[in-house]
């Protein structure tokens, strides 16, 4: 069991052959000085400029932490804050439950989330935004779970999920467009983009260096690879609110997403393509 009685603070990112902060390295060759001591559950929560969220949501989180008999940390990744969210993180929060706070210099909520399953060491490992806008209490569903599934995964859109407070019609709109697209690349998944999703840790090793989106459609690229690797996911029913004070831009962000997106559909097409050719190839070959 970890029993850090002080936050504590790793450097921004790893250091490049020239001395310069880089996110790139893969797993392999991430510094071991920046991964993090080992435990069951290490709880991820990428952030940028959530001052004014961040307090109740780690306090809450903490609390809940601390009740459980299993070791467990929680990580703030700071994605370029310009105001005082990794002084909030850095705080005392609880002798028991240690508070990592890490910098990532690549912008963008897949770039974070992906910097910080490159420094875990726990036996599972996930993460969730910065809102709580999923009660963390989701974990007593999801853990169990992941005895079972390589990755669990919150969705507002299965039988028995409600939504206590709904987006904007704005970004509802755009997330149904989104979701149109994204069950291109990843068919037979609901929800692609709730942000409360949880792995076991040898898995979220084995994603972590193949991902390269950054942004925010990165989620799905990382449930597309779980299914390329042979892994099971498993949707669970959340309780979702809705969060005013989001940095996300339902035009800036969604056309960005899009285009990531729109990636993704054609690197699985030209995949695809090649499986063929090569079956082909291999069967008049024969």
């Amino acid at each position: 069991m970890t029993n850090a009685t002080t936050n504590q603070r790793s450097s921004a990112a790893p250091i490049d052959e020239y001395g310069q902060l880089t996110d790139d390295l893969p797993g392999s060759e991430f510094p071991v000085a920046l991964r993090r001591n080992p435990c069951h559950l290490e709880v991820l929560i990428p952030a940028r400029n959530e001052a004014g969220r961040l307090p109740r949501t780690l306090a809450r989180t903490i609390e809940y932490l601390d009740a459980q008999q299993y070791s467990a940390a929680v990580v703030v990744i700071d994605n370029g804050s310009f105001d005082h969210t990794a002084d909030i993180a850095t705080a005392q929060w609880s002798g028991r439950v240690p508070v990592y706070v890490t910098g990532c210099v690549r912008p963008g909520k897949g770039a974070a989330v992906r910097h910080g399953l490159l420094g875990s060491q726990a036996d599972f490992v996930g993460y969730m935004d910065a809102d709580l806008a999923t009660p963390i209490e989701t974990l007593d569903v999801i853990l169990p779970l992941l005895e079972r599934y390589q990755a669990v995964v919150g969705s507002r859109y299965v039988r028995g999920a409600t939504l206590v407070k709904r987006q904007p019609l704005l970004r509802s709109a755009g997330g149904m467009v989104f979701h149109r697209l994204a069950r291109r690349v990843l068919p037979g998944i609901a929800d692609t983009q709730c942000g409360f999703k949880f792995f076991s840790g040898e898995f979220a090793r084995m994603i972590a260096p193949r991902l390269t989106v950054d942004g925010f459609a990165f989620d799905v690229e990382m449930l597309r690879i779980v299914h390329e690797l042979g892994g099971r996911i498993k949707e669970v029913p959340v309780a979702w609110t809705d969060s005013r004070g989001s940095s996300l831009s339902p035009f800036r962000d969604g056309a960005r997403a899009t285009m990531e997106l729109a990636r993704l559909i054609h690197r699985r097409r030209s995949a695809l393509c090649r499986l063929s050719i090569n079956w082909l190839t291999a069967v008049f070959s024969s």
